[in-house]
């Protein structure tokens, strides 16, 4: 594994809008090959995911009030706050999806990491979560592009929790159906946990310390890296100017359909905004924080002009392979929702 480095005329980047732009390049474009490593800091910002729909998670009037960036990554998973004290690590694989998937292997060198860091009580919990004392520090997240993917999520160091509560408004039965009221008694930051003298070290340190017991050296010299040359940023620059810099895509747009309707399952959240026409579904357009690598507007297609009642849901979701392109739920648990 090399490790990739992203900063720019050497110096880091701190922009959320351009790091969370990265892996999309690294993966459709430069496509090193083989397994490459990005670990980077972002300043205050809301990263929300693909799939989300930003006015459902945010809070508008804090975010802008605060000038807190709101960015959308291109991979699935739920809303996060990032701020100076977070780290996010990404691991760029290239021409072999062995792994894809398989959050645990992409965790273990950061838990390796952190037990020698003394943090001994860290742990995978659930598909794609690492916790410590039961409380999450990390979520993963991957995206996919034929045999080549992206791999990682958040490492909370020292993040500001006050914050973190009040810019993200996670939707209730979210918090329920993992048994707690508030998304302060969930997570924590992991430097509390760590032995000195990294517990007194700012982000900056401690990502440096991690990087040197991830590769397993004395100096951060020894590790093989690749360094993104004036030609990566110039496309990565237009990427931004085109697409990933724009409201259209860090924003989104907000339907405002008649009926939005929302459960949180094994695969994350699912929500269904959408409207009626003589009892049919004449709009709709589906939003969460599922991890999928398929296409889902194939199932909003397949929704369109469908009657609304249980027997019809069920007769459109089954043309569709819900599996491939959203996770394993069955049509009617999803045509109960809609009709709830």
């Amino acid at each position: 594994m090399f490790f990739i480095d992203t900063s720019k005329n050497g110096k880091p980047v701190y922009n959320a809008i351009v790091n969370q732009s990265l892996d999309n390049y690294l993966v459709n474009d430069l496509r090193l090959p083989g397994h490459g490593l990005i670990l980077y800091i972002n300043n205050p910002s809301v990263i929300v995911g693909v799939h989300q729909n930003a006015y459902a998670e945010v809070n508008f009037p804090y975010l802008e009030k605060n000038k807190i960036q709101l960015v959308r990554r291109t991979s699935g998973g739920g809303a996060v706050y990032h701020d100076y004290g977070n780290l996010i690590f990404e691991n760029i694989i290239i021409g072999d999806d062995e792994h894809f998937g398989d959050y645990a292997y992409f965790a273990q060198p950061i838990i390796d990491a952190l037990h020698d860091m003394g943090a001994t009580g860290v742990e995978m919990r659930g598909r794609n979560d690492i916790v410590v004392d039961g409380k999450k520090f990390s979520g993963m997240t991957m995206f996919k592009v034929g045999d080549s993917y992206a791999a990682g999520g958040t490492l909370m160091f020292d993040l500001d929790m006050d914050t973190a509560s009040k810019v993200l408004t996670p939707e209730q039965d979210k918090l329920e159906s993992k048994g707690v009221k508030s998304v302060n008694k969930r997570i924590t930051n992991i430097k509390p946990y760590l032995d000195e003298p990294f517990r007194s070290m700012n982000a900056n340190q401690f990502r440096e310390e991690l990087l040197k017991r991830i590769y397993h050296v004395d100096k951060l010299s020894d590790i093989e890296t690749y360094t993104l040359d004036e030609h990566d940023w110039n496309i990565i620059d237009s990427r931004l100017k085109n697409k990933y810099d724009t409201d259209a895509w860090n924003y989104g747009k907000n339907p405002g359909f008649t009926n939005y309707v929302s459960k949180h399952y094994d695969i994350g959240t699912v929500a269904f905004n959408f409207s009626l026409k003589d009892n049919k579904i004449s709009n709709i357009k589906i939003y969460g924080d599922f991890i999928t690598g398929g296409d889902i507007t194939l199932i909003e297609k397949a929704l369109l002009g469908a009657e609304f009642t249980k027997k019809g849901l069920i007769t459109a979701l089954e043309k569709v392979d819900l599996a491939a392109n959203l996770g394993k739920i069955e049509p009617a648990i999803l045509a109960d929702l809609l009709l709830s």
